[in-house]
């Protein structure tokens, strides 16, 4: 396999700038998911990566060797597409072996190959099948083939699954994390569903209007976010937010006035916060409980009962509305007035730039 290194890439059409200074480094093995919302810029540096777009400036490096100006055939990479792209007319090993037909690979060794490919993908008995014969999955998995019987440095995914219903998707997360492992391979994965990146991934890229929030594992991100788009974007479902006041800076961190008044003291380092400052509290669904004792109260708009857990959608204020997880046979109703209890140490601060204020010596909220 291979090792990736990006420096400084950008990307412009005309004076619009796509990809605004990217730097990343994907090691030998590893498993990178890039995921950001719809226009973020993530597939246009996928086909940065993979040679599809030209590279305005900045470098791509694989395996040390800067492949700016190297045709994508020649780069060693296999990309996979949102599209499965099968040719109708042949059979599934026809279409799994065409690239190495192309390529003047001897007949016998492309079908050992092919055969091979079909074998870790459970496709051997759909061999001579047409693409019109195969389920949507089954697709997917030719496309993903096609891609293994060249032996690539890197995998390249974009949005592989989105094609897929909900109960597909789920299947070929496993199927690729399995995959992943028999072939010991590099991949850069992109995706918008933050649920494919906690569940898939080494480590996960969050991009945002071409530039990079933040590089780290799933936990990482999901407990220590570097901001608010980080926080809000990672996690399902997403990080409650409500506007706080600061009442109090200490060595035991800054007390903040709740809606419905009042006050609480998050332990974060508290020397960048002053009295009167305005910041949001983040608390994510299952650290907000309902508890007589709680110091937020408010009407209860939608209740979610999913069999073991339940969402409560909670209005605090006019402007706050929050999610709270509980137990599948908590006996709430719409229309119920609850109060909501949160533990000081699960909550995050953010600053009205939208910058995480860090936690006391460093450590992640408790879980």
């Amino acid at each position: 396999m291979a090792h990736v290194q990006l420096t400084n890439v950008k990307k412009s059409f005309g004076a619009l700038e796509i990809i605004k200074g990217v730097d990343l480094e994907v090691k030998d093995r590893e498993f990178v998911v890039i995921v950001g919302p719809s226009g973020c810029g993530k597939s246009t540096l996928l086909r940065m990566i993979a040679g599809l777009e030209e590279i305005t400036a900045g470098d791509v490096l694989i395996d040390g060797v800067r492949v700016n100006d190297v045709p994508p055939d020649a780069r060693g990479l296999a990309m996979v597409f949102q599209s499965y792209a099968l040719y109708p007319h042949m059979s599934v090993a026809d279409n799994m072996g065409f690239a190495l037909r192309l390529a003047g690979v001897p007949r016998q060794e492309r079908g050992a190959k092919v055969l091979a490919a079909a074998k870790i993908l459970q496709l051997d008995p759909l061999l001579e099948r047409k693409p019109g014969q195969l389920s949507g999955g089954q697709r997917q998995r030719v496309a993903i083939g096609r891609a293994i019987v060249r032996s690539p440095k890197v995998f390249l995914f974009d949005e592989p699954l989105s094609n897929l219903d909900a109960a597909l998707r789920v299947q070929m997360r496993v199927e690729l994390a399995k995959l992943r492992r028999d072939l010991k391979a590099t991949v850069i994965y992109v995706t918008h569903d933050q649920v494919e990146a906690m569940t898939m991934a080494d480590r996960i890229v969050v991009l945002n209007q071409g530039r990079v929030e933040q590089v780290g594992s799933p936990l990482e991100l999901y407990r220590q976010p570097v901001n608010r788009f980080v926080a809000g974007f990672i996690g399902s479902p997403t990080m409650n937010f409500v506007d706080v006041t600061a009442t109090a800076v200490s060595d035991q961190g800054a007390a903040v006035r709740l809606p419905g008044g009042a006050v609480m003291t998050i332990p974060v380092a508290s020397a960048n916060v002053s009295v009167g400052d305005k910041l949001t509290l983040g608390a994510r669904a299952e650290h907000l409980k309902v508890a007589p004792s709680g110091p937020l109260r408010g009407q209860v708009l939608v209740v979610e009962r999913l069999g073991g857990l339940t969402y409560l959608y909670v209005q605090l204020t006019p402007a706050d509305l929050v999610i709270v997880q509980a137990e599948g046979d908590l006996s709430v109703k719409v229309r119920d007035v609850v109060a909501v209890a949160l533990e000081p140490r699960s909550a995050h601060l953010f600053r009205s730039d939208g910058a995480a204020i860090s936690l006391l010596g460093g450590q992640p909220p408790a879980t």
